[in-house]
């Protein structure tokens, strides 16, 4: 949905916890490349999402705090709010609520919790937002957020995804991947750069009327130097095996060459796309903090 260029900002997801004074090693490093906001996923198998987020706060001041993102069928929305309170106010203000409908059912399994279908999952986000949005906005509830409104990342491609982000979220955060009609379940394909570009346009159709059109986030899969451009194409070409080189390099999943060739590729995705907040994996985080000194205020 292109419009008005936002200015650029950039995430880091914490994937690999490693100890705790590693962990917040790694939280003061982002601080000091530049990146805007700490992400922490919310998958079995990682570290807790709201501890690890709580030690980010402590050992930084710029940065920013999200779930990237919540899978909301992990969470009664009563306990979230309260959760989600907690962490602004310990954090001075600086978190934003990532929420997304889960898509991995061995997780729920493992959990003991029931696995919907794709509908009822959406069905479940919705209620989520709509219950913690309504408990944070509540004067009587204690604890009290910093932030009012919080600011509400949604993640997801489809439309009534994307609806309930049209009329809820600050922030959209496009998936490159989705499930592979045909595949086992979790079997996970990229779509197409004219996939993506029709996703963000219906957006802008579902957000039409709004005062401020939400950001728009994406998450760069793989950054890779110049020297490494056969082997990450290589890498990729099973999530898209029907792409062409090129589609798969004009793809914001893949980031490659140059830090002054990645940045003007982030500004073609910021024209074609309307995407302006990117997040990396950490294990990318040196790797593209030249290309946030490109960028920063552009």
């Amino acid at each position: 949905m292109p419009g008005p260029a936002r200015p650029f900002r950039f995430g880091v997801n914490m994937l690999d916890f490693g100890s705790g004074p590693q962990f917040r090693q790694r939280c003061r490093r982002a601080e000091e490349q530049g990146y805007d906001i700490v992400h922490v996923p919310d998958h079995l198998g990682m570290c807790a999402p709201f501890p690890a987020l709580v030690a980010a706060a402590e050992v930084t001041e710029r940065p920013r705090l999200g779930t990237f993102v919540l899978n909301a069928g992990f969470w009664n929305p009563a306990l979230l709010a309260r959760e989600t309170a907690t962490l602004d106010q310990l954090s001075g203000g600086r978190f934003e609520l990532g929420l997304g409908a889960g898509y991995v059912k061995a997780e729920h399994d493992a959990a003991g919790l029931p696995f919907a279908s794709p509908g009822g999952r959406v069905d479940h986000l919705e209620r989520v937002v709509d219950e913690v949005t309504r408990l944070l906005a509540d004067p009587g509830h204690a604890p009290r957020p910093v932030q009012e409104p919080l600011p509400l990342l949604i993640g997801g491609n489809g439309d009534r995804v994307l609806r309930l982000a049209a009329r809820t979220a600050a922030v959209v955060a496009f998936t490159g991947a989705q499930q592979a009609p045909g595949q086992p379940e979790g079997t996970m394909r990229l779509i197409t750069p004219a996939e993506l570009e029709q996703r963000t346009a219906a957006l802008g159709a579902f957000a039409e009327g709004r005062a401020e059109p939400p950001e728009l986030n994406f998450l760069i899969q793989r950054v890779v130097p110049a020297t490494g451009l056969r082997a990450a194409l290589e890498e990729l070409r099973p999530y898209g095996p029907a792409m062409s080189d090129e589609e798969l390099l004009e793809h914001p999943a893949l980031l490659a060459g140059t830090p002054q060739q990645m940045a003007e590729r982030l500004r073609a995705h910021r024209e074609r796309f309307g995407l302006s907040y990117f997040t990396v994996m950490d294990s990318a985080m040196d790797d593209f903090a030249p290309v946030i000194d490109q960028l920063h205020g552009g």
